[in-house]
């Protein structure tokens, strides 16, 4: 699964590369920080090159945290996704003249052709998986054992939150109607005069949300009649109904 990646930043044996093997693990972990992510000092990298020992996976789990990334030292094939992720991208950087020049794949017969990039997901790859498991970590959303769920909350987020439009909106500001607190009557007295404007403003904020909640619940009862007061009449059953 990391042979591509691996291809990319030139290392020297990505087709032969077994995550599960202990010393080819280590050893490729220090050669990306040697090579290049460089996060250390060539100095501070010492715990980290040391792969014989039995503190490596303290040293490694404490790079983990000093890169940001956001999977553990038990989450191996995840978080070595993410450094060699994080690794083409510093490679990019480096040689941004080098690979803006690239050309493109020739195209295919069917190009003009729209195509979905989601036709030929594998959704039991482990890139897939640790790909929706980063997101929903940057995402604060809650881990599910079904990583397409996981995904589906990944899109439904940013289409209300992140998508053009909900950002637009959000920027908006919206001019509120001013009210007098001393004409809405509170119903008790908490014997502070403070905590009563507060408990006033939360009552009227909660009153506002009763009325967003009705609304939606009317354009629900709407929708609903609409399909179920235009029944079609088949002859043939003798009856009245879909």
């Amino acid at each position: 699964m990391f042979r591509r990646k691996l291809t990319a930043l030139d290392y020297h044996n990505p087709n032969g590369f077994d995550c599960a093997d202990e010393t080819q693990f280590r050893n490729c972990i220090v050669w990306l920080e040697d090579q290049k992510i460089r996060h250390y000092k060539i100095e501070d990298r010492g715990n980290l090159r040391n792969i014989p020992s039995s503190d490596w996976p303290k040293a490694y789990q404490k790079y983990l945290q000093d890169v940001s990334c956001p999977f553990g030292v038990q989450e191996r094939h995840e978080g070595l996704d993410w450094l060699l992720g994080l690794a083409v991208r510093y490679e990019y950087g480096d040689n941004v003249e080098k690979y803006k020049n690239c050309q493109p794949l020739a195209a295919s017969s069917n190009s003009d052709k729209p195509s979905d990039p989601l036709v030929n997901l594998d959704s039991n790859s482990p890139d897939f998986k640790a790909g929706v498991t980063a997101l929903a970590n940057i995402l604060k959303i809650q881990r599910h054992d079904d990583y397409l769920v996981m995904l589906k909350a990944i899109r439904i987020l940013i289409q209300d939150r992140l998508s053009p439009e909900a950002i637009s909106k959000a920027s908006q500001t919206r001019e509120g109607v001013p009210v007098a607190l001393d004409k809405h009557i509170l119903g008790f007295d908490t014997g502070d005069a403070t905590l009563n404007e507060a408990a006033q403003i939360l009552r009227l904020l909660h009153i506002e949300e009763l009325r967003e909640l009705q609304t939606k619940i009317n354009e629900a009862i709407v929708a609903v009649q609409a399909i179920i007061a235009d029944p079609k009449t088949d002859h043939r059953l003798g009856k009245v109904g879909r």
